[in-house]
């Protein structure tokens, strides 16, 4: 059976990969399998975005689905209104940080959580065996624009205050955030720069994906014009990221250490979630307030699962993917942005002062192109010998891939669940400690690749 979800969503090559017609049989397989009557679609600002939206589309309304349209939206914004609007399902067009040539399908269900495993793995055998309810020419669904992000906008302004008049550098990157994620601080009367604040699927101001490298304009910005801090978004706003008034990039581990301190702190303790990629200094923050700390796959869906199923009160990923129970089940870039500044107002801090206790320690990255067809073959070959090759592991992990701890640090191996790589990620006391296990690795996964 073709395995289409990943790690996140349904996502690949526009005309390779992902066809329109795949794109009318996710539909109507969705469809037939919760059911539905009514759903919500959105997308980022991709240039193939409308062609798979229309062609999704013909899918749900052939099995009678009524479609609400809500045209360009960041992804916390569509998963929030599939409940809000009382929908059987959502669905976002967007490959999220992917580069312009991909697209994908995130799938949601009427409590605005993104499908699990099980869903999935029924709508992909729906697809493959064609198994479609197909509705009679009389009663096929009808669509209808909408425009309710009016309802996000209120339910951020009435739940947070913020008081002090910040001055932000907001870096949309030209995707889905670029009208939303501006009023989203406009309303709180703050003084906003706009950077790429205009929808463009190519990215031509920066990579979609908004890290160190991709910021440095942002970081410039924010340093020459002395603004309190810059936030930007990846290309449908689930991720953020954030720049200091001296213009530094903030590491993800560090920042999302910090804020699930701040939320310990004033829950007087609780679980937190984060994914096996995450640094260790999460589990020292936790210990420091009374906090339990629960690691899951790789994947926003692995990680709202998982907070509901253990009550948590803050999940993140070290990608900018944060998630606010309280709020809904979706990672929501725009949503992390306002209450950080919260949080830095509570604290009466710079993002600087916020960050400066956490720990830090060296985490490498490396990613080795191997093809969807051997990846996870050649994570099993890793699996058999990591007692010979690391043999100063103290506890070894399968969550998801293959985490190796040991006495200084870890590594982790896993199929990427978007693209035909094998990450790998390292966390050491010290520089040198980190890159002689890297190499380690490196040596290891690279001789199986070839044998």
């Amino acid at each position: 059976m073709q395995k289409l979800f990943g790690s996140s969503g349904i996502r690949g090559v526009v005309n390779d990969f992902l066809t329109p017609e795949l794109a009318g049989n996710i539909g109507s397989a969705s469809a037939s399998y919760f059911n539905a009557k009514k759903a919500v679609v959105g997308r980022d600002t991709r240039l193939s975005g409308l062609m798979i939206e229309q062609a999704l589309i013909s899918g749900l309304v052939s099995c009678g689905v009524d479609v609400k349209h809500l045209d360009i939206v960041p992804t916390p914004v569509l998963a929030y209104l599939t409940k809000i609007l009382s929908a059987d399902v959502g669905f976002m067009l967007t490959a999220s940080h992917n580069p312009a040539q991909y697209n994908g399908i995130k799938i949601f269900d009427n409590n605005g959580l993104s499908v699990s495993y099980e869903q999935q793995k029924d709508i992909e055998a729906r697809i493959n065996e064609k198994k479609y309810i197909l509705a009679n020419w009389k009663k096929i669904g009808r669509t209808a624009n909408l425009s309710s992000l009016s309802k996000y906008l209120e339910m951020v302004k009435k739940t947070i205050q913020i008081k002090k008049k910040w001055s932000l550098i907001i870096d949309h990157g030209c995707g889905a955030t670029f009208d939303i994620g501006t009023k989203l601080f406009q309303n709180y009367g703050l003084d906003v720069t706009v950077l790429n604040g205009q929808p463009d699927g190519t990215f031509p101001g920066r990579r979609s994906e908004p890290d160190k490298e991709s910021l440095k304009f942002l970081s410039q910005v924010a340093k020459t014009l002395k603004a309190d801090i810059g936030i930007a978004f990846d290309g449908d706003g689930d991720r953020v990221a954030f720049i200091t008034g001296n213009g530094k990039f903030v590491d993800f581990d560090i920042v999302l250490a910090a804020f699930a301190g701040y939320v310990l702190r004033k829950a007087g303790g609780g679980v937190l979630v984060t994914n096996v990629e995450a640094s260790m200094c999460f589990e020292k923050i936790a210990n420091d307030f009374n906090g339990k700390v629960v690691r899951t796959k790789v994947g926003d869906v692995y990680l709202s699962e998982a907070i509901k199923r253990h009550n948590a009160i803050f999940g993140g990923e070290p990608c900018g993917a944060w998630i606010h129970p309280q709020f809904h089940l979706c990672p929501d870039g725009p949503l992390s942005g306002v209450l950080l500044l919260k949080a830095l107002e509570e604290e009466n801090k710079t993002l600087e002062e916020f960050i400066a206790p956490i720990p830090r320690f060296t985490i490498l990255r490396k990613n080795i192109f191997c093809s969807n067809d051997t990846k996870n073959k050649v994570i099993h070959l890793f699996n058999r010998e990591i007692q010979k090759n690391f043999i100063d592991s103290i506890k070894i992990s399968t969550i998801d891939g293959i985490r190796v701890s040991l006495d200084n640090g870890w590594i982790l191996i896993r199929a990427s669940g978007t693209e035909p790589l094998i990450r790998l990620t390292v966390e050491g006391e010290s520089l040198k400690i980190a890159e002689n296990i890297l190499e380690r690795g490196i040596k290891l996964i690279k001789g199986k690749i070839e044998e």
